[in-house]
């Protein structure tokens, strides 16, 4: 996500913080770097000459020249910037007062609007709401099947009329059964073009004047760069969006679109699509959009991820396992499927402070294949195997490594993994510490 951009802020930042005094020379040069950067990201050009002019006042103060530090004042001044570019504070979606709450996700063929709405309702679903899907594109059957299929994965009710000759009256069919139904909000999936057309905007038109949906919401492909900021710029002039989710922004490596859309549109952008998975859609925050960028990470969506991948209840329940030496293969195996449920290794290593360069010398790729190698391998063994590592002997190994469709070498690799963590946490435990709690809760005192 954003790399390119990423990686070539860093390089001006480190030489402006090599200097141990700066002049206005050496801020007027960085600048001028960080606006070739950000037009090479495709940043809209207004919007890059606005933000280095902001720079520029700031970076030629006296605080700047007088700091200690007057390299890592400049980056702050553009982190701050940045930010506020970006729309400064996340700006949540609202309910409207009396449901069902209605949510058009309108945008092009091929953004990602049907997922995302499927992503929209996983998300407003864990959160409390009871959703109604509306399948608003009668021209697609494919559309229909696919939101109904994604619909029944989620257990959430999808609408769909395929008798329906347009899609005004599919959504009124949809308004009236969210009513009767109880729902909290109604999501419609309308239709999209590869291209904008006259005739698009006039059927979003009568579906928003028909069921005057609480939010009209744009579904736009991050990696399209400014064709995405100017899509959303036609779409607010003939119908009127609310906000913004772009999609597909970890394929981004630019970055021009979530930099340039809130300046152009005016409008909040409310989620991006972080991957392909039903709930790899994130709030879109700013402050931390702007660290990740910078290469500062995002230690607090980080946190949000593991709190959402991982109960308390099973948290305790594993570490009470660690305290008294029952941690076991099957335990194992869990807290690999909790990790791979938060995302990619790359993205994940992204998040925290610092770690960049060491995502760009390990391919995460090949991390990934080897935690779904780890978990066949665990799966390939019998209850009993899994519980008490000790009875794997050499012909147990060759069945393991056959199951599994693996190498014995690699049965051996895991288990001689497995019995150095075991041999660390006993290390920990002698200590009086666990992993997770500090002093363990667990030791029985003596009296």
């Amino acid at each position: 996500m954003f790399d390119t951009l990423s990686d070539r802020l860093q390089v001006v930042f480190k030489k402006l913080r090599g200097y141990g005094k700066l002049s206005e020379k050496n801020i007027q040069d960085g600048l001028r770097e960080v606006k070739l950067v950000l037009l090479e990201a495709d940043v809209n050009y207004k919007v890059v000459k606005n933000f280095i002019e902001k720079v520029r006042e700031k970076a030629v103060g006296e605080q700047v020249f007088r700091s200690l530090t007057p390299g890592q004042q400049v980056v702050k001044i553009v982190h701050e910037e940045m930010i506020s570019l970006m729309g400064g504070e996340y700006q949540k979606l609202t309910m409207a007062p009396n449901p069902p709450t209605g949510i058009m996700l309108i945008g092009l063929q091929g953004s990602g609007k049907t997922t995302t709405a499927a992503k929209l309702a996983n998300l407003l679903k864990k959160e409390g709401q009871k959703i109604i899907l509306v399948a608003a594109d009668p021209y697609r059957p494919a559309a229909i099947d696919q939101l109904m299929i994604l619909g029944k994965q989620l257990g959430v009710f999808v609408y769909a009329d395929k008798e329906a000759k347009d899609a005004v009256t599919i959504c009124h069919g949809a308004q009236k059964a969210a009513l009767s139904g109880g729902y909290d909000c109604m999501i419609l999936d309308t239709a999209g073009r590869l291209h904008i057309d006259e005739e698009l905007m006039r059927e979003l038109r009568e579906i928003k004047e028909s069921v005057c949906p609480h939010e009209a919401i744009l579904v736009a492909d991050a990696m399209t760069g400014q064709d995405a900021v100017n899509v959303a710029k036609s779409f607010d002039q003939a119908i009127g969006i609310n906000s913004i989710i772009l999609t597909k922004i970890d394929g981004d490596a630019r970055g021009g679109a979530a930099l340039s859309m809130r300046a152009v549109t005016g409008k909040p952008i409310r989620y991006v699509g972080t991957g392909e998975k039903i709930d790899f859609i994130e709030p879109f925050h700013p402050d931390r959009m702007a660290s990740r960028i910078l290469g500062m990470g995002d230690v607090l969506t980080l946190i949000e991820k593991a709190k959402t991948g991982y109960s308390e209840e099973k948290a305790r329940e594993l570490q009470k396992k660690i305290a008294e030496d029952a941690f076991t293969l099957a335990d194992f195996r869990d807290q690999l499927q909790q990790i791979k449920k938060l995302g990619p290794m790359g993205q994940l290593i992204g998040m925290i402070p610092g770690a960049k360069k060491i995502a760009k010398k390990t391919d995460f790729k090949d991390d990934d294949k080897k935690l779904v190698r780890i978990e066949a391998i665990i799966n390939s063994m019998t209850g009993s195997e899994r519980n008490n590592a000790v009875l794997i002997n050499g012909s147990r190994r060759k069945r393991i490594a056959q199951g599994s469709g693996t190498t014995v070498q690699d049965v051996n690799q895991l288990l001689s993994q497995f019995s150095q963590m075991q041999k660390a946490m006993k290390q920990m435990k002698k200590m009086g510490m666990v992993p997770g709690l500090g002093v363990n809760p667990f030791k029985k005192r003596r009296r």
